[in-house]
């Protein structure tokens, strides 16, 4: 059953941020930004939205957020069209 258009974006959760999502890989938000959706996000599982935006309103660095397959970095990005926003935990290693 598709969902009806003014349900938002579908937004995956990376495994990491799932506490705050009560387990759930994909989560529905609004907005017409980046921004806008991770304040939604918020809005709905607090304390998510520090985990990937900092103090200064930007993206965190070992956040990645992808929009149609390309690495978004910019919280005023528009989300014209796009139906899915991955966020994803950038892995290091040493």
């Amino acid at each position: 059953m598709t969902p009806p258009p003014d349900a938002g974006v579908r937004v995956r959760i990376p495994s990491p941020l799932r506490s705050y999502t009560r387990g759930a890989t994909e989560v529905r938000a609004r907005g017409v930004t980046v921004g806008e959706v991770i304040r939604d996000l918020d809005r709905q599982f607090p304390g998510l939205g520090f985990r990937v935006v900092d103090e200064q309103d930007r993206i965190r660095p070992h956040m990645v957020v992808w929009l149609r397959d390309e690495r978004c970095r910019d919280l005023d990005a528009a989300l014209d069209g796009v139906d899915e926003v991955v966020l994803m935990q950038a892995l290091s290693g040493g």
